[in-house]
């Protein structure tokens, strides 16, 4: 098991209940596989740093852009807090190594891993506002992710990654993109959907997601970087 107080003092707290972090980094799949391990998995802790995100990053926004209205507020917070922008802190803060995860989802990269990655760090969230208080769960969100608000300003990206690709397509190309779905694997209640996104001929960019919205909406998310639009 990784040395968890590594990564304690990599974000500067010293936890008073180390278990809540190792908790934070332990996924379900690692309890299936080790009956033995008298711990828990991270979804309650989560669920809490869910909450407390988002009461922190409103808080964040409603100060900062006073003269905003609610709905670009709402699309500022979403672009903060998504599995993409979640799973990129993670990953900045070296959070994989710390990942208790079954031998199968140790494998799994992209969208997969992203996604817990993302669910990791609210749990940490969870983790620090428990042991810590509001304060310190606060001040490490800001630390990791308040930074990249102008950011998303400038490259608009707390709008639909599939409006900005169709409008970058359709100012660069004269081209309205078109979705193809490329395949679906796995049983009915846990498929993933690979889509392709298309300008003309050309394939730009795939995606994958448990829909095919969610696939569509990643296809054009990496064909935006692809294409650096």
């Amino acid at each position: 098991m990784p040395d968890i107080t590594i990564f304690a003092d990599q974000i500067g707290l010293s936890f008073k209940n180390l278990d809540l972090l190792v908790e934070a980094f332990t996924h379900r799949s690692y309890l299936n596989e080790h009956r033995e391990y008298a711990g828990a998995h991270n979804e309650r802790l989560e669920f809490l740093g869910d909450a407390v995100l988002e009461l922190a990053v409103t808080d964040f926004l409603f100060k900062k852009f006073p003269a905003a209205a609610e709905g670009d507020l709402t699309a500022y917070r979403a672009a903060l807090v998504n599995t993409v922008s979640l799973a990129e802190s993670a990953q900045a803060l070296g959070m994989s190594d710390y990942l208790l995860l079954s031998k199968g989802e140790a494998k799994d990269t992209g969208r997969a891993r992203e996604v817990i990655l993302a669910d990791a760090l609210e749990a940490v969230i969870g983790a620090i506002y428990l042991d810590q208080g509001y304060a310190a769960a606060e001040a490490f969100a800001a630390k990791h992710l308040y930074g990249k608000i102008d950011t998303v300003i400038a490259k608009r990206s707390y709008q639909d990654a599939k409006s900005r690709f169709q409008e970058r397509a359709q100012e660069k190309r004269g081209i309205t993109p078109v979705y193809e779905t490329l395949s679906e694997v796995g049983p009915d209640h846990a498929k993933v959907f690979t889509v392709g996104v298309f300008v003309g001929a050309d394939e730009i960019a795939r995606g994958e997601g448990q829909s095919k919205q969610e696939a569509e909406q990643s296809a054009a998310h990496a064909g935006l970087e692809k294409m650096q639009w």
